[in-house]
C-alpha cells in the first residue's frame, strides 16, 4: 500500500467513527449541532455570511430509514448514505458546519507589496513555505475590504487546471483571495483540525464542471454528506491522526527510496524490451501481414493528394548492394543512409517526416498570462512522461484561439519535448483545450497506419532517444529543432505486428 493510500484509509476510518472508541459520557453531536446553528444565525444577523437558500435537518425515522427535512419538505435520503454512524454522531451537509465563498479581483490601486490584509492567489499555493498554511505572499490590500475571510479558513483552487491538484491551504490570518480561489470557513463551534480533516477527504477532481475552464461546483460540494462526532471525540480523532502522521511520513520516505531503486532497475529493463521490440525480436512475424512498405506507400499517396505540387516524395529503400538509400524526389542521385541494425522482412526504415501529417511547435513568443483561462503547456508540464494540467500558466481564450490556428493540440496527437529536456513523448488523452509553448512539438499522424501506442513506444525506445541526444543542439539552452526531429530514423513494422508488439509490451510492463 502506498503512503497516500494508507493516509486516506486512516482518514476514512476517522470520518466513519472507527478510529477511536466512543465515550458514552460525551455530549452528543445533536447538542453540538444546535450550538452550530445558533452560531450560524448570529453570523447571518451580523452580515458576515449570507443566509442559506436551504437549511436541513437529517434524522432517522421509525422505519430505520434516513430522512432530511428542508423547509417543510421531507425526503428519503437513505440511498445517499453508504455507512452507519456510531451512537452520538449526526449526519450533516458541509454547509451545516461552515460557509463556502469565493475571492474577488481588487483594483490595481488597492494592491501593494505591504499593507493591511494579505491577498493570496492560487499561484501562492505553490510557493515554498505555503505547503499547508498560506503565509507568504507579495500582495497586500492597503485598506480593509468588505470581503475578508477569517483565519483558520481553508483555501483551495476553484477555477482552471489547478483544481486537479486537490490542494487545501489554511489561512493563518484574516485574508483575501483571488477570484480563482474558493474558501471554506468552518464555524467556531466545530474543532478546526477536525473540520480540516473532513474537508481534506473531498476530491476536487470529481467535483468540477467544464473542460476549457474546469470549475469547482460549490453547490454540489457544499451539499456533500458527512458524519459529525461529539466535540470531545473530534479532538480524540485529531490527536490519534497526529500520532500516525510521523509514521506515515517515514513510511513515505522509505517507499520513495525503494521506488527509486526499483525504477533504476526497471528503467534499464524497459529500455531493453523496447529496443528488442523495435528490432522485430519481441513477437514473431506473420507472413500474411501486409508489408510496411505498402503501409508507407499509402501514407505517401495520401500526402501527395493533400499537398499536390508541394509534396516532395521521399522514402528509404535497400539497394542491391545491401546498403540503404533515401530517394528524394527531384534529386539526380539517391543519398546513402546509415541504419543501426537490420530489420525483419516486411519491416521498413523511414524518417519521422514520412509517417506524419504535420509537426509544429508552440508559440515562439511569450504570451500574456492571465489569472485563469486556457492552460498554457510547456516542457515542465510533460517532462514526467504525462500531460499534467494542474500547475500550468494560463492565457486568455482569445489568445488561445489565435495560437491554435497554427498549433492545435487534440486528443490522439503526440507531444514531444524539444527544449531543455528533449525527446520525451506524451500521447494526448484528454479533451481539455490547451496551448503550447515553443519548447514542445506537436505531432499529428494517421492512426489508421501508425498505432498511437506503438508510436509512443517507438519514440521512447533507445533507437530514437539516442538520436534525440545526438541531434540536440546547444549546451545551456538545449534545443532539438523541428528540422532535425523530422529526420529521425524510425523502424516501422506491418500494422498488424504493431498491435502484437503493443500487446506484448503492455503484458510485460504490467508484470514489471
Amino acid at each position: 500500500m502506498k503512503a497516500e493510500q494508507l493516509r486516506k484509509s486512516i482518514l476514512q476510518l476517522a470520518i466513519q467513527g472507527k478510529l477511536v472508541p466512543q465515550n458514552p459520557n460525551d455530549e452528543p453531536a445533536s447538542v453540538l449541532l444546535e450550538r452550530i446553528r445558533a452560531e450560524k444565525q448570529q453570523l447571518i444577523k451580523e452580515g458576515k455570511i449570507k443566509k442559506d437558500k436551504v437549511d436541513s435537518v437529517i434524522f432517522k425515522g421509525d422505519d430505520n430509514r434516513h430522512y432530511e427535512k428542508v423547509g417543510n419538505e421531507i425526503k428519503d435520503i437513505t440511498e445517499e448514505i453508504d455507512f452507519e454512524l456510531p451512537d452520538g454522531w449526526e449526519y450533516i451537509r458541509l454547509y451545516n458546519i461552515g460557509d463556502l465563498g469565493s475571492g474577488f479581483t481588487p483594483k490595481p490601486h488597492e494592491l501593494a507589496t505591504s499593507g493591511i490584509i494579505p491577498y493570496f492567489k492560487v499561484a501562492d499555493m505553490n510557493n515554498e513555505g505555503n505547503e499547508k498554511y498560506l503565509v507568504n505572499t507579495q500582495n497586500y490590500l492597503i485598506s480593509r475590504p468588505k470581503k475578508v475571510f477569517p483565519k483558520n479558513s481553508i483555501a483551495f483552487p476553484k477555477n482552471g487546471g489547478a483544481v486537479f491538484t486537490n490542494k487545501k491551504r489554511v489561512l493563518v490570518t484574516d485574508s483575501v483571495v483571488d477570484l480563482n480561489t474558493g474558501v471554506f470557513s468552518p464555524f467556531e463551534c466545530i474543532d478546526f483540525d477536525f473540520a480540516y480533516l473532513l474537508f481534506s477527504t473531498i476530491d476536487f477532481r470529481k467535483h468540477y464542471k467544464g473542460t476549457a475552464l474546469p470549475t469547482i461546483n460549490n453547490e454540489f460540494m457544499s451539499s456533500m454528506l458527512f458524519g459529525l462526532p461529539p466535540f470531545a471525540e473530534q479532538q480524540r480523532i485529531v490527536a490519534e491522526i497526529e500520532k500516525y502522521e510521523p509514521l506515515i511520513t517515514e513510511y513515505d520516505k522509505l517507499e520513495q527510496q525503494k521506488t527509486k531503486l526499483d525504477g533504476e532497475i526497471y528503467d534499464k529493463l524497459k529500455k531493453s524490451i523496447l529496443q528488442y521490440a523495435i528490432q522485430g525480436k519481441l513477437v514473431p512475424q506473420d507472413e500474411n501481414d501486409a508489408p510496411a512498405s505498402e503501409l508507407l506507400k499509402r501514407i505517401r499517396d495520401e500526402k501527395k493528394a493533400q499537398l499536390g505540387k508541394k509534396y516532395v516524395d521521399s522514402y528509404i529503400y535497400k539497394g542491391d548492394d545491401n546498403c540503404y538509400y533515401e530517394h528524394i524526389d527531384g534529386k539526380d542521385k539517391d543519398e546513402a543512409i546509415e541504419v543501426p541494425f537490420d530489420l525483419p522482412d516486411d519491416w521498413a526504415w523511414c524518417k519521422l517526416t514520412n509517417i506524419i501529417k504535420s509537426i509544429t511547435d508552440g508559440t515562439h513568443s511569450t504570451p500574456k498570462y492571465t489569472q485563469n483561462g486556457i492552460p498554457f503547456v510547456s516542457v515542465k508540464d510533460i517532462s514526467s512522461g504525462e500531460l499534467k494540467l494542474n500547475d500550468t500558466k494560463y492565457i486568455s481564450i482569445k489568445e488561445h484561439k489565435e495560437l491554435s490556428k497554427r498549433c492545435n493540440p487534440q486528443r490522439g496527437d503526440i507531444l514531444l519535448t524539444k527544449v531543455g529536456t528533449t525527446g520525451i513523448p506524451v500521447l494526448i488523452n484528454v479533451d481539455i483545450e490547451f496551448s503550447l509553448f515553443v519548447s514542445v512539438a506537436l505531432i499529428k499522424f494517421n492512426h489508421n497506419y501508425i498505432l498511437p501506442d506503438y508510436f509512443i513506444y517507438l519514440l521512447k525506445s533507445p533507437l530514437v532517444q539516442m538520436q534525440a541526444v545526438e541531434n540536440t543542439r546547444g549546451v545551456g539552452n538545449k534545443n532539438w529543432v523541428l528540422s532535425d526531429i523530422e529526420k529521425t530514423i524510425l523502424a516501422i513494422p506491418p500494422l498488424a505486428e504493431q498491435q502484437r508488439i503493443v500487446n506484448k509490451i503492455n503484458e510485460i510492463f504490467a508484470k514489471l
